[in-house]
């Protein structure tokens, strides 16, 4: 069977989209972050005497904490926007796609600035 794609392509290893290896890669990497994350998160709240807000809010409160979480933030957010993206690419068509990337993009963008400032405002002590 004869290859498609052309001489540069080969060498560079690029689709036809030219980006999709590197999209692929930042979706797993972000993937691996989140498993550990993720799993300090469940084990660091069960691991909490109570789930009252004076305890998680004193739990928030270490630097460690507040750090950690906010990478779980980060990492989520960005984990998500890169497959809702991939959803749209392959199922909104037309103007639309354009329009419903550029505000995924604001969307995921606005949800992480949020969860950072929430976590930065408990850990400061601006939350009590």
């Amino acid at each position: 069977m004869k290859n498609l794609r052309s001489p540069l392509g080969r060498v560079a290893g690029l689709g036809s989209a030219r980006g999709g290896s590197h999209h692929w890669w930042l979706q797993r990497l972000t993937s691996i972050a989140l498993v550990p994350l993720a799993i300090w998160f469940a084990v660091s709240l069960l691991a909490l005497p109570a789930l009252d807000h004076v305890t998680v809010i004193a739990w928030m409160s270490q630097s460690w904490t507040a750090l950690l979480l906010i990478l779980l933030v980060l990492a989520a957010t960005w984990h998500s926007q890169l497959g809702m993206r991939v959803v749209v690419e392959d199922y909104v068509h037309g103007g639309a796609k354009t329009l419903t990337l550029v505000i995924l993009t604001f969307a995921h963008a606005l949800v992480a600035v949020a969860g950072m400032f929430a976590v930065l405002k408990v850990a400061f002590g601006g939350a009590a």
